[in-house]
């Protein structure tokens, strides 16, 4: 869990460079008179139309008639239709770059950690395609900026939506946040519950997946680490 890996990239392919908040002139007047909800609107619209729902609508179908139901009974008749749907929703993330909720940040004097505690997620598990679901904790050091804290929570949730690994996701996150923010220091733990080892194979609810990934002053500074777990769990661990 403490690997030094800055490049960002996934069996998927790499997690884009967002340019640098450059907009095309003819288009600045109009992107002004946007406001922040509309822009998000408008992104998630982008990222659920790239998402060829026809297609899926049709393999599920098949799986339907594939374990010996009948897709055409009430009940399973709209199942692809919403299976698409939330297909497009759980996995968006692919087709969202995370970087782009990093590029506007903010010049302040601030030595000690931030942190953002108990970001709540869901994810799939590209291994099954069940998903997981837990809390990431989200710390960073300034160097010489902040970003807004939603901003991290955005971040999280980019990342999650799309077919994960828990490890990698924590590492992505990390990497993320240390090239974007050029922080002294950044440290994401998260922990989640797995239902592809809860509801099928071992079977064992309740059990609870934990993964951290440091960077800087977190990997390098034992008593720096020590206080952000104190930060996160107080004395409890």
């Amino acid at each position: 869990m403490m690997r030094e890996n800055r490049t960002v990239s996934d069996k998927t392919g790499p997690i884009s460079r967002a340019t640098e908040g450059t907009t095309a002139p003819a288009e600045s007047s109009a992107a002004a008179a946007r406001s922040p909800g509309d822009s998000a609107a408008e992104g998630e619209k982008k990222q659920l139309i790239k998402i060829d729902r026809p297609r899926i609508e049709r393999a599920v179908r098949e799986i339907l008639l594939a374990v010996g139901e009948n897709p055409d009974r009430e009940g399973l008749r709209e199942t692809p239709a919403r299976v698409a749907r939330m297909y497009a929703e759980l996995f968006a993330g692919l087709h969202d770059d995370p970087r782009r909720h990093l590029v506007k940040s903010f010049r302040e004097k601030c030595d000690e950690v931030v942190l953002v505690r108990d970001i709540s997620f869901n994810s799939m598990c590209e291994h099954h395609l069940m998903p997981f679901m837990g809390k990431a904790h989200v710390a960073y050091l300034p160097g010489s900026r902040v970003v807004g804290l939603s901003k991290l929570a955005r971040v999280v949730e980019s990342v999650a939506r799309r077919p994960q690994v828990q490890e990698r996701m924590t590492e992505q996150i990390a990497d993320l946040l240390q090239d974007e923010l050029r922080a002294r220091g950044v440290a994401v733990v998260i922990e989640a519950v797995h239902t592809c080892m809860t509801v099928r194979g071992v079977r064992k609810p309740g059990s609870l997946c934990v993964t951290s990934a440091m960077r800087g002053c977190f990997r390098n500074k034992a008593s720096t680490r020590a206080e952000l777990m104190t930060l996160i769990y107080g004395n409890h661990r």
